[in-house]
């Protein structure tokens, strides 16, 4: 197993790597909306939040020398599945030619507070 690491995308926030690679396949731990130059939330909108999680998790998947292009899977944990609509929307632009496989759950609670937070299994 090789970790990745990037400050391109916010620091891990327990004991865990951003990222894995393993048998071919990236590992992208769930990312949360944080702009990794100031180390909070860019917004308290889900549609923000949503575009920036993706943004770190392009981040780590370039520092493993892969795209999004490459994201096979990912699971997205939304704390009000009310706001599935717009996140989703947002969510396609980061998928313009073959979206992944994906899963998305409502969660009662997500880390500090996110409103989105998302993870990936990116093909190497």
């Amino acid at each position: 197993m090789q970790p990745i690491t990037t400050t391109d995308a916010p620091a891990a926030i327990g004991p865990y790597s951003q990222g894995i690679i393993a048998n071919g396949l990236l590992f992208i731990s769930g990312q949360l909306p944080i702009d990794p130059a100031t180390g909070a939330f860019i917004s308290n909108d889900p549609v923000d939040q949503c575009r920036q999680s993706l943004r770190n998790i392009e981040a780590i998947a370039k520092a493993a020398g892969a795209d999004l292009s490459k994201v096979v899977k990912t699971t997205v944990l939304l704390k009000d599945l009310g706001s599935f609509a717009a996140v989703n929307a947002a969510y396609a632009e980061f998928f313009p030619n073959v979206a992944p496989a994906r899963t998305t759950f409502e969660a009662a609670a997500l880390p500090k507070g996110a409103l989105v937070e998302i993870d990936a299994i990116v093909s190497l």
